[in-house]
């Protein structure tokens, strides 16, 4: 919205100095962003005697500013400087007086009010009210913010606060800015702090030999308290969360002492970042806090080379503690480095008891590079290469973008140049996942905006915008922190260091005939034999396979016995469990699927099946039953339940949902996992109850002849058709009064602690707020089927025209 102030300022500089050497005229739009502050910084060089002007606050603007003094009351021998003060104080939200060029109260109270917010001491505390410093009018004439932004947190606002207010007139810190956002400025800050605390000489915020020793004489412990512990608690807020064992997010506060809290979270963050684990603030930990790299020389047991592992190098990669190795599977026309796997090689490193990792680079080096249709080609020309190499199905590749991509960067052409290397694969099966490598920033954006199953993180670039200000991607499977050269007898060899977490868990053979869901469904083809030679016959072989995997977690003796799942379903065939067990059978209670990677829980799935299969979806797609309670319905009561536990943090359900349901990597209780579950669940009973297929037979179907690649398509036209529908059938879920739905919503709602949806709906706002959850179901399931339906669409749009320009080119 357009600001009469801000168009007053951008008409008054434009008009006072369009006519000087280098000026830029801003635009008269009345809105406020760089191009106005660019146009009085120009304004302010002009009256500071520089000539030509340019659109920066460079050294030479700060140097005559400094030599000029302060500016504060009174102080009226240039009017337009104390005008550009003022009408920059409207373009950052303070009311600066009428820009008539007097410095009077009105300014003083603008002065003192950002001051305040930016965390520097106010008037009154030995400080002349209003004062301008040449540091505070470079604040005024940039875009950073002073109170919390959207994304934005209180916790990260106080310490840029404390940051500025106890270091803003150390020579080399700049004012940062207040807005409760973890950036790279911020970051930069922090290291200048932390080196002026260690005495460092002359601090540049780079994580230098002097730092180093430093931080290796401040190890910090439970009970210690000071500035060293309000620094380091600071760089655990910046890389908050951390994650738990089980997968849970783990967050902290600033402090001024090491107790047992943040004793909980470094642990946490050490195991997590795979660090010696103790607890304490050691130099190992500070650094991995500090940057990307963090220790080059702690232990790494991964690697990747573009040179070829011969027998002598995998047998000294072994001898050095080294399991994996990131090899590449193409090299680019043109290439001089020699990068790709050899003939044998892959035999050679499993000899020697080490795994793989494949690599895919074509040149990935700057922003022309990437685009949708480059990522198409190359995904094709990826799967062509690993299955040429006998990649096994399921495995992870990962795509470089071997650059300083900035976030403009990533949204523009890295994240549609993954989502074409999405669509090739899809349109090849899927036998391969796509992972990325890049700065953290890169990792964790593809992440989210593709679903790329790992990230393999460019930590040594650690002076990389995108490792500035990012914590590490929740899916880092290998970060790379030091390249070094190999001296192995006579041979010599470049290495990078990686570090490996353990989500990927490598390739140790090729050309392996099964899928990655293959042992389960031969696991299933037992039970269901031993389901047969029981007695059963017909649909009721497929039953008891479903319930002898659910009983456990989904039965009589299980998470759900306040409830009773039989109540839902039925109880299970205990005959059939005695019998199966009896016979060396056991509860398989997870698997990989092959089209994303994850790590499916079998149990759920198959009592979403079961309770799919007993009980069919109502006629009327907007109601809801107990078959869909055994399923989506009953992870969306217990993810409101959630909601409203967590309502201090998130007031909007809408957002909670966005960023909680069906996400990839972000722990939940209605995860990507569940949600991925809940679909093939329902795809499966509908399989065995109307397609005429056994729970053999439709797991096949589904897991490895393609069923799989549209499965929220499949599900959610089958359940639902459309997005009204699904919205009113959520509602009925959480709010229907039925025999079965009231006993869910009491056990899995009431019993959390939270208040019922129909109760909920009667305050003040509730029903709007009720109605903003529902919705984020319904978004949750829309983006995945809009993700399925953008690579397998894209791949029929392009797929002609790719093959025309093939041709093309081989005909050249």
């Amino acid at each position: 919205m357009a600001d009469g102030k801000v168009l007053e300022a951008q008409q008054w500089v434009n008009a006072t100095y369009g006519g000087v050497a280098g000026y830029e005229s801003c635009p008269e739009n009345g809105m406020t962003g760089w191009a106005t502050m660019y146009s009085l910084i120009m304004g302010l060089q002009h009256e500071l005697g520089i000539s030509p002007v340019v659109a920066s606050f460079g050294p030479t603007t700060m140097a005559k500013l400094e030599a000029l003094g302060n500016i504060g009351f009174g102080w009226n021998q240039n009017s337009n400087i104390v005008r550009i003060i003022q009408h920059g104080l409207f373009c950052k939200g303070y009311w600066g007086a009428n820009g008539y060029g007097g410095f009077g109260d009105i300014t003083v109270e603008a002065v003192d009010k950002m001051r305040v917010d930016m965390g520097l001491p106010d008037a009154g505390s030995g400080i002349e009210g209003g004062v301008v410093t040449a540091k505070i009018f470079k604040c005024i004439l940039n875009m950073d913010a002073y109170v919390v932004v959207a994304g934005g947190t209180e916790d990260i606002r106080s310490i840029q606060q404390w940051l500025n207010g106890r270091y803003w007139q150390r020579n080399a810190y700049s004012i940062g800015p207040c807005d409760g956002i973890y950036s790279r400025d911020v970051q930069k800050a922090l290291m200048i702090a932390l080196q002026y605390e260690l005495g460092i000489a002359e601090p540049n915020g780079n994580f230098g030999p002097g730092t180093e020793a430093g931080l290796r004489t401040h190890t910090l412990a439970e009970g210690d308290s000071g500035v060293f512990v309000e620094l380091f608690s600071a760089a655990c807020v910046f890389n908050s969360p951390t994650f738990s064992s089980e997968g849970n997010a783990v967050v902290t506060t600033w402090r001024n002492t090491y107790n047992s809290t943040l004793t909980d979270w470094v642990t946490a963050f050490q195991k997590f970042n795979k660090l010696t684990v103790s607890g304490n603030g050691d130099y190992e930990t500070w650094a991995q806090l500090l940057v990307s790299m963090g220790d080059p020389g702690r232990p790494a047991t991964a690697s990747d080379t573009r040179f070829e592992i011969t027998a002598s190098r995998a047998k000294w990669l072994y001898e050095n503690k080294y399991r994996f190795v990131g090899r590449y599977i193409y090299d680019p026309p043109g290439s001089t480095l020699d990068k790709e796997i050899k003939a044998g090689e892959l035999d050679t490193i499993f000899a020697n008891g080490l795994k793989v990792f494949p690599i895919y680079q074509d040149n990935a080096r700057k922003l022309s590079d990437f685009s949708y249709t480059t990522g198409y080609q190359h995904g094709l020309n990826a799967h062509q290469c690993a299955a040429s190499y006998g990649f096994n199905r399921g495995t992870t590749i990962y795509f470089a973008v071997d650059y300083d991509a900035t976030a403009d960067e990533i949204d523009s052409a890295i994240v549609p140049y993954f989502h074409g290397v999405q669509a090739a694969l899809a349109s090849q099966g899927k036998r391969y996942t796509h992972g990325v490598y890049g700065s953290r920033n890169v990792c964790s954006t593809v992440s989210d905006k593709t679903f790329a199953r790992f990230s393999f993180v460019s930590g040594m670039s650690w002076g990389f915008s995108g490792n500035l200000g990012f914590p590490i991607p929740r899916n880092w499977s290998f970060n790379q922190i030091k390249e070094f050269s190999v001296t192995n007898g006579s041979d010599t060899f470049d290495l990078d260091n990686d570090v490996a977490s353990g989500l990927d868990q490598g390739v140790s053979s090729v050309n392996d005939t099964s899928g990655p869901a293959d042992s389960f469904i031969n696991y299933v083809q037992q039970l269901y034999d031993l389901a047969g030679s029981y007695g059963a016959s017909g649909q009721k072989r497929s039953q008891l396979v479903m319930e002898y995997i659910r009983h456990h977690a989904y039965g009589d003796k299980g998470a759900f016995n306040k409830l009773g799942w039989w109540y839902l379903i039925g109880s299970y065939d205990t005959g059939f469990v005695e019998y199966c067990n009896s016979r060396g059978m056991s509860i398989r209670t997870s698997f990989t699927d092959p089209f994303t990677g994850y790590q499916l829980g079998s149990e759920h799935m198959m009592a979403t099946a079961n309770a799919q299969l007993l009980t069919d979806q109502p006629d009327n797609k907007k109601d809801a039953n107990g078959g869909d309670v055994g399923g989506w319905a009953g992870d969306l009561m217990t993810f409101w339940a959630d909601w409203r536990n967590s309502d201090e943090q998130y007031a909007d359900p809408l957002q909670f949902a966005h960023d909680k349901l069906g996400v990839p990597e972000v722990s939940s209780s209605f995860g990507f996992d569940d949600l991925i579950e809940d679909a093939d669940g329902y795809l499966l009973a509908r399989a065995v109850r109307f397609g005429g297929k056994n729970i053999v037979e439709a797991l096949s179907d589904h897991y490895n002849d393609g069923g799989g690649l549209r499965r929220f398509n499949n599900y959610f036209t089958q359940r639902w058709g459309n997005a009204s529908d699904c919205k009113t059938s959520a509602h009925n879920a959480l709010t229907a009064v039925d025999g079965t739905l009231s006993a869910a919503q009491l056990y899995l709602i009431t019993g959390a602690g939270a208040m019922l949806p129909a109760d909920y709906r009667n305050l003040p706002g509730g029903g709007d707020k009720l109605s903003n959850f529902e919705q984020g179901f319904v978004d949750a399931l829309l983006a995945r089927i809009g993700m399925e339906t953008r690579s397998l669409s894209m791949y029929q749009a392009n797929h002609e025209r790719y093959l025309k320009a093939a041709r093309a080119r081989a005909a050249r």
